[in-house]
């Protein structure tokens, strides 16, 4: 049985305006996404990647299009987004962080504790449940947030570049930790990234995105088997042959994306 489809965009356009000019962030996204499907986003910097995120979350508010999402619950979280930069509240406890999402939902005390600190535990962070933010490190406060997205059990998690400003070693750990608990929980993801490595190790397909404004170019299914081991992967012809062909994609957008900077410096 083929899983169905959760999310349909038709026709989407978004634009900002101000008093002298409209600028067009996205243009014509047409996309579907499956039930549980790991989709990636991937684009060259300014191409609208976390306004279509952001507008799937309820954040934004397109110009032009539709926006269908199918939930397979009468009550309860449908999206959860896990931000970019650090989106922990500092005078709170990782634990509380954590419980924040159940919190609000009217979880009792008991319960809301016990599944933090059940996804504390799978996050390895059990021993860090006391520590504030300014306790641990940038790394450690991107597994608070993957906790605390997913311990309130939305059936769509949106994730914004969420291991960017980490290091090559802690971001390899954290998406090896992601997969697992998302292999475990089978939940939409929608996950934005700059790295094409990245989105080869996570996911089951692949959107290019051009230029502004972002358009969807391609379409890649990633069709390496999982559980997925990122060293095994790296050596495979097909995750090879794959990366050339999205570079391939990707190379003429990052020149348009830089000429376009260039244009509007020297403006």
């Amino acid at each position: 049985m083929l899983p169905e489809e959760i999310i349909k965009i038709e026709g989407l356009k978004k634009t900002f305006k101000n008093k002298n000019t409209t600028l067009v962030a996205l243009e014509d996204i047409n996309l579907s996404v499956l039930d549980g499907e790991f989709l990636c986003l991937l684009g060259p910097s300014g191409c609208g990647k976390t306004t279509l995120l952001r507008i799937l979350a309820g954040l934004e508010k397109q110009t032009e299009g539709k926006i269908y999402i199918k939930s397979k619950r009468r009550t309860g979280l449908i999206t959860s987004m896990v931000f970019q930069g650090e989106s922990l509240f500092p005078w709170m406890s990782v634990l509380e962080n954590v419980e924040y999402g159940l919190k609000l939902k009217g979880v009792e005390p008991k319960e809301r504790r016990q599944k933090a600190m059940e996804f504390l535990d799978k996050m390895g962070l059990t021993k860090f449940a006391k520590y504030y933010p300014h306790q641990i490190s940038g790394g450690m406060k991107q597994r608070v947030n993957v906790a605390r997205a997913f311990v309130s059990d939305p059936e769509i998690l949106l994730m914004d570049e969420p291991f960017g400003a980490l290091d090559e070693q802690n971001r390899l750990i954290l998406q090896q930790e992601l997969l697992k608990i998302w292999e475990g929980s089978e939940k939409t993801t929608i996950f934005i990234t700059h790295s094409i490595d990245e989105a080869l190790f996570l996911g089951d397909r692949i959107v290019v995105m051009t230029a502004h404004p972002g358009r969807i170019k391609a379409v890649l299914k990633v069709d390496i088997e999982r559980p997925r081991e990122i060293l095994k992967l790296r050596t495979s012809s097909r995750y090879n042959e794959l990366y050339r062909n999205i570079w391939e994609l990707l190379e003429e957008e990052v020149k348009k994306a830089e000429k376009n900077r260039g244009v509007h410096k020297n403006v």
